[in-house]
């Protein structure tokens, strides 16, 4: 058994990022900085225009100003600890600070996974069941449902950082990751984590399975409306209203599979290239899908586009 004098020993963990590649890291601080403002700038104007216009006062809208702000606090969560090991020699953070990041990081992605299927249930009775929308997806309805994805998404996180933080840490303290992303924590622990394992994969079918399985059965059924569509003109404005969601969760879930389901290389050779090769993937699901986000339903929805337009004219006027 590990001692308790040896389980206190790591209070704090050293993050490798791009130490490997010096070079790099001055490109990648100025890049992720502009994406990061980017991002604030992009779903903080998604926010104000969901809020301030009353067209947009709507379920579907509702949750696109919930999924722009969890983007922020997301990225806001790890994009400065990023930045930070960029400019610093050593690239500490210590034990408690490691959870509180693990946690949020953790709890922000198991909610977009609520939030985007509720945002295909919104579709889908929209679509498929026109004449009850009004009824099913209610303001009594609609906000519970929102709240329930970040009760949920927390929960979850506060279970496995509980779980994370609670073992023994008593030997390597190097964290091969920009942040204290949990799957590279449980690989430090002295200890059997095997309680760890099976409680993340309960929770990632949870999360990730069941929502992609939802959200695809909800645009088999909404296709199937689509096509019985008599007029093209019908079809094509049916389709807009659920294409720019669509997009989003294909750039998510198509992130996540790519990132988590690649096979590994057996190449000894080829392990460093593959190292750099999954952290840049890393970086593009923590950094650049929450980019595209408002970009995605800026350019692919009508009613934002205006509202945005609206909010422009208003502040030029407004000077």
């Amino acid at each position: 058994m590990v001692s308790a004098n040896q389980t206190a020993s790591v209070t704090e963990f050293v993050l490798l990022g791009f130490s490997a590649y010096p070079n790099l890291e001055k490109t990648f601080f100025v890049l992720i900085l502009l994406m990061y403002v980017a991002i604030l700038l992009g779903n903080g104007v998604l926010i104000l225009v969901t809020v301030s216009n009353s067209h947009l006062h709507t379920p579907m809208y509702f949750f696109l100003g919930n999924l722009s702000f969890l983007d922020i606090c997301y990225t806001t969560s790890s994009v400065p600890l990023i930045l930070d090991s960029f400019l610093t020699p050593r690239k500490t953070i210590c034990f408690s600070a490691c959870a509180v990041q693990m946690f949020l990081s953790f709890a922000m992605g198991a909610t977009e996974c609520a939030l985007l299927s509720l945002m295909a249930f919104d579709r889908y009775v929209a679509i498929c069941n026109p004449l009850r929308y009004p009824v099913v997806m209610s303001k009594a309805a609609y906000v519970p449902m929102a709240a329930g994805s970040w009760v949920a998404g927390s929960t979850a996180s506060m279970v496995q950082t509980s779980l994370a933080m609670r073992l023994p840490f008593c030997g390597d303290n190097i964290i091969n990751h920009f942040t204290c992303e949990i799957l590279a924590v449980l690989k430090l622990a002295c200890a059997d984590i095997s309680v760890n394992v099976i409680s993340m994969g309960v929770t990632n079918v949870i999360f990730l399975g069941v929502p992609v399985l939802f959200i695809s059965f909800s645009y088999v059924f909404i296709v199937a409306v689509i096509l019985r569509i008599p007029s093209a003109e019908g079809r094509k404005k049916a389709f807009s209203t659920c294409s720019a969601h669509l997009t989003v969760v294909i750039v998510f879930y198509g992130t996540i599979l790519f990132m988590y389901g690649k096979p590994k290389s057996k190449d000894p050779l080829g392990e460093d290239k593959e190292d750099l090769a999954d952290k840049l993937i890393s970086l593009f699901y923590g950094v650049v899908t929450p980019m595209l986000n408002p970009i995605i339903y800026s350019l692919r929805n009508k009613d934002v586009k205006a509202a945005v337009r609206n909010l422009v004219f208003q502040k030029r006027f407004a000077f």
